[in-house]
């Protein structure tokens, strides 16, 4: 009976190593098999379209509801936030529904422009809330916000000054050297958008929690900072992790069009999902008269 047994082990394990191995490779040939299809790849990028359309939809009736509540400010940095949105989800939406005809673009550096810009003015729309909490946090402390938008205009303008330059070098010299140091430049962009969020989310999330407790409206507050610097804070990390892989592994490239699965995973864990989490959470309109925490830009 012993001997029985240890024969029958090894022909067991051998099944059970057989059987793994058939499921590994009918999942890697069904991951090929719809990334090298035109078919799918059509309807991936059209379904990233439609959720970016709607988004934008989203966006663009939040930005029309705080108009017809607070017809008589100008462009609140709310009002800019969600105008934002709108547009940066609108320009990526109409992107994958002629992705196909952008990846045949000529000169090639059009090709890295139009999927470059969007999210270049996605980091401005959160760089913009980043902007909102800090002159909260300060002005909380009575301390001078008077240099956090000069300071935010110089950043976006460095990143916006140093992007177009990658971009006029990669025209003129289109080696894979500076493919690379562009996708570097926007992981380190990426970054410190991240820590920029944790800098100046948890700093007014802890200044909140000191504030007394029945201090009215705190607990929602808190939460409602504690998500959006969560969500902003990973969806910014995460895109400075995958920006460092797709600069240096043809797998994770994605300005293809035979990596579908891989742009419709990218672009919903670090645009589309965020962006829709952050929106629902700042739904709240501002009140009609007695703002004190209202900005406008000047």
């Amino acid at each position: 009976m012993r001997n029985i047994g240890f024969e029958t082990m090894p022909y067991s394990s051998g099944i059970l190593l057989s059987s793994s191995s058939l499921n590994l490779k009918e999942a890697t040939n069904w991951w090929s098999d719809v990334n090298e299809s035109p078919v799918w790849q059509d309807r991936i990028f059209h379904i990233l379209a439609v959720l970016y359309g709607i988004v934008s939809v989203i966006a663009v009736i939040q930005l029309v509801r705080i108009q017809l509540r607070v017809p008589e400010y100008g462009w609140t940095t709310q009002k800019v936030f969600h105008f934002l949105n709108f547009l940066v989800n609108g320009v990526r939406a109409l992107v994958f529904v002629f992705r196909r005809d952008a990846q045949n673009m000529q000169p090639e550096i059009l090709q890295h422009i139009l999927l470059d810009i969007p999210s270049l003015a996605f980091f401005t729309t959160y760089a913009l809330l980043v902007l909102f909490w800090a002159e909260i946090y300060y002005q909380a402390r009575a301390v001078s916000t008077d240099g956090l938008r000069p300071s935010f205009f110089t950043i976006n303008a460095v990143v916006y000054v140093v992007q177009i330059a990658l971009w006029l070098v990669l025209w003129w010299k289109p080696v894979q050297v500076m493919v690379i140091v562009s996708k570097m430049f926007f992981a380190g962009v990426s970054l410190f958008a991240a820590l920029g969020f944790l800098l100046y989310g948890g700093r007014l999330f802890l200044m909140l929690q000191r504030f007394p407790v029945e201090s009215k409206g705190r607990r929602k507050k808190l939460q409602e900072v504690g998500y959006v610097t969560t969500i902003c804070f990973t969806c910014f990390l995460v895109r400075c992790i995958m920006m460092c892989f797709d600069a240096f592994d043809d797998a994770a490239d994605l300005d293809v069009l035979d990596h579908p699965i891989l742009n419709f995973i990218y672009y919903l864990l670090v645009e589309i999902l965020p962006s829709t989490l952050v929106l629902f959470i700042l739904r709240k309109l501002p009140p009609k008269r007695g703002i004190t925490q209202y900005h406008q830009i000047q």
